[in-house]
């Protein structure tokens, strides 16, 4: 019979007949050496009876068609798209490498070792580590270490670490690049974090934890040889006592199961061991075909378990966990091959027939499975090209001022991490896309950093302005001359916010001694102020009162007493002093009640106006600085130009009249205009004499 070519070969040694699959595997070299059994198997000559024949010849066809979990693994390996994190270009230590080839190892012994656990492992939550953050993986990390057995979380644990330097080697090497522009030495360059601190400290207890259970595990790979050998020797012994055949059936069924039971063995040992146990347990077949009636017992036994290994196949080709499916199979084989024996020789080539072609069908299930994976991949890939298009673009227009900048970073750091949330690619273009992401990144970030750069040379010039207006400010800070102080602090205030960015490292140190020396001098000047404030309220009180008794006077009717009465009033007025500025309108108030005792008297209104300007004046006078007086003297001024350039134009109009009768009204209009702008500009010219003689 012809062998299947979906089904993978085994890779037992190929002079040995029987081919045999080594399931119970050990990849690392035992020291120890295993004793040979006492008798040479390759040198003994069993009985050829009917049933070892056809057996012997079963065997070596199912051997060679049987999945092999190390070939497989293999096939798998191949099969399956590569982690896109193990092709990003990022190079690892020979200590790193050294890790993975001693996890896989250590892998190959745990799932050789424990079918539980091969089974278990599929059933942890394989997530998107690519998209996640360097603060997430290091969570997933911990969670996996805490909660799950540390010999089935290597793939798990692989994928984040990779992904976690991946993420962390880009930010260094950012960090490294600005480090460089700002002028620093390649020598000096340090980067870690706590985050990175604390995803080693996770690493080192996944390590610690996973090395003392493959130590546990390589004693129990010798305690079961051990164990094993002791059976093929017992086993031996059954065809030498003379008992019952009830007995010795029997004892031989005790030793099948202790066999099943016994765990696995070192890897190296494997074949040579099965070889001699599957031979002496032909021999007892040989023995045992003298009663048939305990063989068909023995063979009705195996097709009925064999039968149950095809439902349990016929299931898992309709599994949607094709990987779980695949996993299960290679136990199925291994119970096919190695813990049953033969079976009626009618029923051998159609259940092996149908075991085979379920074996076809999950192979085939999974095939299409990375099919369908490849068309989300090639789908990923499509979607990271054009985030590695929009970064270009993006970097291709380069900003003249900081907050320009500080939008691009922003929308770059946008996109890089829609470029981590994108997925996996196809592995033979992982590199190429990894390396042109990290190209369009790094050019956007030479860019930037040849702006900054380029803005050092300013920031130092700023840095000196605002040094020098620290001084000013810290010089005069304890004054006391406000009226001279106060506006050149505030000049200094404003120019401070004229002044552009300087150093990072200065600009919080050289803010605070600006603040403080400025803060103290108005603290100073408002704690004046307030207590000038209770003067100026008194001086309110004092003048609303005034007010008060201006409006019960009562004029005599003599216009030089009368005139003395109102001096009088106003000589007193201008001695009450100043008041809060919100009340500075009483002042209007008191020079209509002026307004109303002058027309009393028939005085001129030129001679009125000036009385109470000197009221005005007198106000003005106490302010804290000249600031008011100037500019009333250009008011002034400018009220005069005004005058004069209204009777030009009055007399520029009575040139269309020239030709009109004397008594027309409209020329005696304009005459009186003109007469009304000459008095009021002989009361500007007196109040701007009055002023000037301040």
């Amino acid at each position: 019979m012809s062998t299947h070519d979906n089904l993978p070969k085994a890779d037992g040694n190929k002079e040995n007949k029987t081919e045999t699959l080594e399931v119970n595997a050990e990849v690392e070299n035992v020291e120890n050496k295993v004793p040979e059994a006492q008798e040479d198997s390759t040198n003994e000559t069993p009985a050829q009876t009917e049933i070892s024949s056809t057996d012997q010849e079963k065997t070596k066809e199912e051997a060679s068609t049987v999945v092999n979990p190390q070939i497989t693994d293999a096939v798998e390996n191949q099969e399956k798209p590569k982690d896109e994190s193990q092709d990003l270009g990022v190079a690892s230590s020979n200590s790193e490498k050294g890790d993975q080839i001693q996890d896989q190892m250590d892998e190959a012994v745990a799932e050789h070792s424990e079918d539980e656990s091969t089974i278990e492992r599929h059933s942890i939550e394989k997530k998107d580590y690519h998209a996640m953050s360097k603060e997430e993986l290091v969570k997933e990390l911990r969670d996996l270490v805490k909660n799950e057995k540390i010999q089935v979380i290597r793939e798990h644990v692989d994928e984040i670490k990779t992904e976690f330097n991946q993420k962390f080697n880009e930010e260094e090497e950012q960090k490294k690049e600005e480090f460089l522009a700002e002028g620093g030495d390649v020598i000096d360059f340090y980067y870690s974090t706590p985050l990175k601190k604390e995803f080693n400290s996770v690493y080192f207890d996944y390590k610690e934890k996973r090395n003392a259970y493959y130590q546990n595990l390589k004693k129990d790979l010798q305690e079961n040889l051990k164990r094993r050998l002791e059976l093929i020797e017992e086993l031996k012994g059954l065809l030498n006592v003379d008992e019952n055949i009830n007995t010795t059936y029997n004892h031989f069924k005790s030793i099948q199961e202790r066999w099943r039971n016994a765990g696995a063995i070192p890897r190296d040992k494997y074949n040579t061991v099965w070889n001699t146990y599957h031979h002496h347990t032909e021999n007892f077949y040989d023995f045992l075909h003298l009663n048939r009636e305990f063989r068909d017992l023995d063979f009705k036994h195996n097709l009925d378990q064999k039968l149950k290994i095809i439902e349990r196949a016929t299931e898992l080709a309709q599994e949607t966990d094709v990987n779980r499916a695949f996993r299960e199979l290679q136990q199925l084989h291994k119970m096919w091959k190695e813990d049953l024996g033969p079976v009626e020789k009618e029923y051998r080539e159609p259940i092996w027939q149908k075991f085979s072609l379920l074996t076809k069908q999950i192979h085939e299930n999974r095939q299409n499975y990375f099919k369908d994976l490849d068309k989300i991949y090639e789908q990923n890939l499509e979607v990271k090209k054009e985030i590695i298009t929009k970064i270009v673009s993006v970097a291709q227009d380069q900003p003249k001022n900081h907050s320009g900048w500080q939008q691009k970073i922003k929308e770059i750091e946008a996109l890089r991490e829609e470029f981590f949330k994108a997925g996996k690619v196809p592995s033979n273009v992982n590199e190429q896309i990894w390396s042109e992401f990290k190209t369009a990144v790094r050019n956007f970030n030479h860019s930037k950093n040849d702006f900054y750069k380029s803005l050092k040379k300013d920031q130092f010039e700023n840095l000196n302005k605002k040094m020098e207006l620290i001084q000013i400010a810290e010089s005069n800070k304890d004054s006391d001359d406000f009226n001279v102080v106060t506006p050149l602090m505030k000049k200094i205030q404003s120019d401070w916010k004229k002044i552009g960015h300087v150093p990072r490292k200065d600009s919080d140190k050289i803010w605070k001694r600006f603040k403080e020396a400025c803060n103290s001098y108005f603290d100073r000047l408002h704690a004046e102020r307030d207590e000038a404030n209770k003067e100026e309220i008194v001086a309110l009180e004092n003048k609303q009162a005034h007010i008060a008794q201006l409006k019960e006077l009562k004029l005599s009717g003599e216009p030089e007493t009368d005139l003395k009465t109102i001096k009088d009033n106003i000589a007193l007025w201008k001695t009450l002093g100043r008041v809060p500025y919100k009340s500075k309108n009483i002042d209007n108030d008191y020079n209509k009640l002026l307004d109303g005792l002058f027309e009393q008297l028939n005085l001129s209104r030129k001679e009125s106006e000036l009385i109470k300007y000197e009221n005005k004046l007198n106000t003005l006078s106490n302010q804290t600085d000249d600031r008011a007086l100037r500019n009333e003297q250009n008011f002034i001024r400018k009220k005069i130009e005004e005058v004069h350039g209204e009777i030009r134009q009055l007399e520029n109009n009575l040139q269309f009249f020239k030709h009109a009768k004397d008594d027309n009204p409209m020329v005696l209009d304009v005459q009186k205009n003109i007469a009304k702008h000459r008095e009021n500009l002989e009361v500007w010219k007196e109040k701007l004499k009055k002023i000037k003689q301040l």
